[in-house]
């Protein structure tokens, strides 16, 4: 019964969809689910609050969204789930179907899951169930079709499970009426004071037939002859929002129109690119990567604006707040990609920032649900809210300013060092990890000034400009490597440029080799450090060539490695761009054509590290269309080496802009000519304000080297 009822459901799907052109048919959510990926699997809407999906027991690393593709036990369907990061947490509100009141696990088999954009099914053996998941923004939704021989239906409600670091600090439920259960969860984790109230309404009376605590409910469905629909609503401020919530995006039980409405989202959202290729593995890796570089941000506000600010309060707003703020790693891509395909987003996105700033006395650092976790290093938001204000997507120009004025004159996290000597003194700062700390805060400190000299401060500009230099202090001439300094001007001894310990160093998930091309705000600046460009050049290419011992502390993040180069962590991500800085555009583009074709499959470790919330896809995308965003704000797009024929973006205001690839091939890999809107175009970069306007880039390939882009007049 249930298989012939799956069949039937996913041929209405099919005629929902026509594979033969929709972009929902080429997403496999499926990549990144093994390896180190780390991707959420599931249902949800595009930058959705609910990721309604499966929750395995934390076995490490691996299981930081709850899902790892190796396992095959489930100890819930949790509401909330993270994607691609490096920490644990969420997994709220998690359904289960269960034999007896006792279960609390179920085992399941690969085969018997179906995962599409919005839309995800598996078929369970004990208990005897076929059990379906969709979502709105706010709302998640579960069709349980139990089989012929199910005399009993039950369901496990459990408020106290979580993901990796999350544990429950309070939380309730109570059954309000025959088809309405309500109730809240308060955690500790990641997110030190996380909140989150739900109200589930059932399409037919069930029975709350046993409450342990306050943490587990067990509830028999009263009628199992028939499909029984679950709504559950999530709200950060209250269940009567909550209820609100459902009310206002799902007040209906229609299952397969809910499906339908979820693939429309991802469709008009995946639609903002348009691609030509005649590879369809190509085509699957592009539209899952736009697929996973949309789970988050995620929205954070109820339908009446309320929301639970960073000062753990409720606040009421005219705008889309935001939370799952992965700033370390977006800001270097993923945001940048947002500015081009999501302009309606950023005012908000803005707002969300400035308000953050004014409820907690700083940008956000990594937020997460109103929390602020102060993970990772430097002062991530400001290159992405300078990169905004100068994009043209600020009205409160002044407001943004303080904000990051305010954040980058603070006294924590080693900022008051750094104003003290000019740098970050490893004896002196007990976090470690300076020499990646400082160059954060040089090239945060580069963004805050273009956007003091953009307002006319000149008093400011001057200060910001020279903090952005500082970068330069822990430069050593003689080995040519990013190195820890000390308080009396001494580089930190022993040294070895490969190894890395774990947070007990002075890089962040790194070595010297992957640190010292951390200055993308000032590449020239860098390659003058080096006593000629041309040792420049050479000291680069031996960055993918070179290879050593990291040493036994050294952190898995340090993946995806060519040499010395490690795609699999973001502070890598920009270097393959540098070569046109230095006028040797060509070598880039090898190195970035190797990267997309070794490092991006579409296998269930299709990623060759986190996900890290839409950046590692982020620079697919970016990469495959011949663009990408070295300097953290500004707007100046390099070209690197599209690997597709065409690439259309919706930009907004009914603009198009294309990136056309003449003669493209797995050979014709270099660029040998370009034009602009029918112009030759010589420069190896294309700046913001010209792709804004629409228009088409032409990029005439072949295979072998070329002059263009090389002189200095053309490079970045």
């Amino acid at each position: 019964m249930i298989r012939t009822f799956l069949l039937a459901f996913l041929l209405a799907f099919s005629t929902m969809v026509d594979a033969q052109t929709s972009k929902t048919s080429f997403v496999n959510p499926m990549i990144g689910t093994g390896g180190h990926g780390h991707v959420f699997l599931g249902a949800n809407v595009p930058f959705g609050f609910v990721q309604l999906g499966p929750t395995q027991y934390t076995h490490g690393w691996d299981w930081c969204s709850g899902y790892h593709h190796s396992d095959s036990l489930i100890i819930g369907f949790g509401h909330q789930h993270l994607s691609g990061t490096g920490v644990g947490d969420l997994g709220d509100v998690a359904l289960l179907p269960v034999a007896d009141a006792n279960q609390a696990v179920v085992r399941f088999s690969h085969e018997n899951e179906i995962a599409k954009p919005g839309y995800y099914a598996i078929k369970l053996r004990n208990p005897n169930v076929l059990m379906e998941l969709t979502a709105t923004k706010r709302v998640g939704m579960h069709r349980y079709t139990f089989g012929g021989n199910v005399r009993q239906g039950l369901l496990r409600l459990d408020l106290e499970q979580g993901i990796g670091w999350d544990r429950v600090m309070q939380c309730a439920l109570q059954q309000e009426n025959a088809t309405t259960i309500t109730g809240f969860r308060v955690s500790k984790g990641w997110a030190k004071r996380q909140q989150v109230f739900f109200a589930a309404e059932f399409s037919s009376p069930v029975k709350l037939m046993e409450q342990r605590e306050d943490t587990i409910g067990i509830i028999e469905v009263m009628d199992v002859s028939q499909p029984l629909l679950v709504k559950v609503a999530l709200s950060a401020v209250s269940v009567e929002n909550a209820k609100q919530n459902m009310q206002a995006e799902l007040g209906g039980w229609d299952f397969a129109g809910t499906v339908a409405s979820a693939d429309a989202a991802w469709e008009e959202e995946l639609s903002k690119i348009d691609i030509q290729t005649t590879d369809n593995v190509i085509r699957e890796i592009f539209y899952t990567a736009m697929y996973h570089s949309m789970t988050a941000p995620s929205v954070f506000n109820d339908v009446n604006g309320e929301y639970y600010g960073a000062d753990l309060k409720t606040h009421q707003g005219d705008f889309t707040n935001y939370t799952t703020l992965s700033l370390w790693d977006t800001y270097r891509a993923a945001h940048p990609l947002q500015t081009l395909i999501h302009p309606e987003k950023q005012a908000d996105i803005a707002k969300t920032f400035v308000n953050i700033y004014r409820q907690q006395g700083k940008l956000p650092v990594w937020h997460l649900m109103g929390n602020e976790t102060d993970c990772m290093v430097g002062n991530p938001a400001i290159p992405v809210l300078a990169d905004l204000v100068l994009k043209g997507y600020v009205t409160d120009k002044e407001g943004a300013y303080d904000a990051m004025c305010g954040s980058a004159r603070l006294d924590e996290r080693g900022l008051d060092l750094l104003k003290e000597y000019g740098y970050l003194p490893f004896d002196k700062h007990e976090g470690g990890e300076t020499v990646a700390k400082g160059l954060e805060y040089a090239l945060a400190d580069a963004c805050v000034a273009k956007v003091a000299k953009l307002l006319g401060k000149k008093q400011d500009y001057k200060y910001f400009l020279k903090r952005s230099q500082s970068y330069r202090i822990y430069f050593d001439g003689k080995t040519q490597f990013m190195r820890g300094v000390g308080s009396d001007g001494t580089f930190h001894e022993p040294f070895n440029p490969f190894h890395s310990a774990h947070q007990r160093d002075d890089y962040t998930e790194g070595n010297a080799w992957q640190y010292t091309w951390l200055v993308p705000h000032d590449v020239h600046g860098l390659i003058s450090l080096f006593p000629s460009e041309a040792q420049f050049v050479a000291k680069l290419d031996s960055l993918f060539v070179v290879e050593g011992d990291l040493g036994e502390n050294a952190p898995p993040d340090i993946s995806g490695l060519i040499g010395q180069y490690a795609h699999g962590n973001e502070p890598s991500h920009h270097i393959l761009y540098i070569y046109n800085y230095a006028g040797q555009p060509w070598k880039g583009a090898k190195l970035i054509r190797q990267t997309m074709d070794q490092l991006y499959t579409n296998h269930v470790d299709g990623l060759s590290g986190n996900e890290d919330v839409g950046q590692m896809s982020a620079w697919y995308i970016l990469s495959a269309m011949g663009l990408y965003q070295v300097e953290p704000a500004g707007g100046k797009y390099i070209i690197g080496s599209p690997v597709l024929d065409g690439a259309r973006m919706d930009i907004g205001d009914g603009k198009t802009f294309s990136v056309i690839a003449k003669d493209n091939s797995p050979e014709n890999i270099y660029v040998q000519g370009a034009k602009l809107n029918g112009k030759p175009y010589t420069k190896s970069y294309i700046l913001f304000d010209d792709i804004k306007k629409g228009g088409v880039l032409e990029l005439q390939m072949g295979n072998q080297p070329s002059r263009w882009g090389t002189n200095k007049k053309d490079r970045p």
